[in-house]
């Protein structure tokens, strides 16, 4: 009988020797052959690219921009929104992620409404851009970052006659200006044209004019700017309102034939 009962000692130990190999096999197997490497491939990273503008003169603040949205090479539209109203007197640019930004700059919107609505007047210019710093700013502490580079304008709703200018990014950067500030790839492009053209008197003609050739310049030279230049003009006395709109693509071809 010990002579049976050791037998079937060993019988049993080699066959757990043999599922144990099996396992180290198959589990060898699994990690060689369908588990990902370590050394994973990075996600593709798109460049993006638009142009932004705002500046202030003697008559109120104009913002141009184009209409341009890109994934790399790729044009997804041409026809964005890139300005976005906080209120009657105050707007936002987008430019970076179109989802960032405009979610963003929409919160922004909202909190001034409720604003408005609790106090009875306008938030002015400088809160609803600390308002997005500090948001952006909690965001990119905790290694969250967004994809926002923002302009925030207009009149405050009090006797100034003077409207504010600040830049906002994802990383909580607030910057003001009592000139310009140009954000996006055409950027460089742009500032060339307000460095040369800018005064603080100018019409609002000039400053339309000025808006517009910036803009145009920049779809010119940047790959990743174009579709349609928008104009805004916000004034004391009458708040925002779109006072140009120009779709680049028809103007090319009316240029090509009139040439012909």
């Amino acid at each position: 009988m010990m002579k049976a009962l050791a037998n079937n000692l060993i019988y049993i130990s080699l066959l757990l020797a043999c599922d144990c190999s099996v396992v180290q096999a198959s589990s060898s197997f699994v990690s060689d052959n369908h588990y990902p490497s370590k050394t994973m491939a990075k996600p593709l990273e798109f460049e993006h690219g638009t142009t932004t503008l705002s500046f202030v003169f003697r008559g109120g603040v104009i913002t141009a921009v184009d209409s341009r949205a890109s994934l790399g090479n790729f044009v997804g539209s041409k026809t964005v929104e890139k300005v976005l109203p906080i209120n009657s007197h105050m707007l936002g640019t987008m430019a970076g992620g179109a989802a960032d930004c405009s979610y963003w700059i929409r919160e922004v919107q909202a909190e001034a409404d409720l604003f408005h609505l609790t106090y009875g007047y306008r938030m002015s210019v400088a809160r609803a851009s600390k308002l997005l710093a500090n948001i952006l700013d909690e965001y990119h502490k905790k290694g969250l970052d967004l994809s926002v580079g923002t302009m925030i304008t207009g009149f405050d709703d009090n006797k100034s006659d003077v409207p504010s200018l600040y830049y906002v990014d994802n990383t909580g950067v607030r910057l003001s200006s009592s000139s310009f500030f140009s954000v996006g790839s055409g950027s460089t492009f742009a500032l060339g044209i307000l460095d040369q053209g800018w005064r603080e008197d100018l019409t609002s003609e000039e400053a339309i004019a000025l808006g517009i050739k910036a803009i145009r310049h920049a779809t010119f030279r940047d790959a990743y700017s174009g579709g349609y230049i928008n104009v805004f003009l916000i004034t004391k006395e009458n708040g925002w309102k779109r006072v140009y709109r120009e779709d680049l693509a028809a103007t090319m071809v009316d240029s090509a034939l009139e040439t012909r």
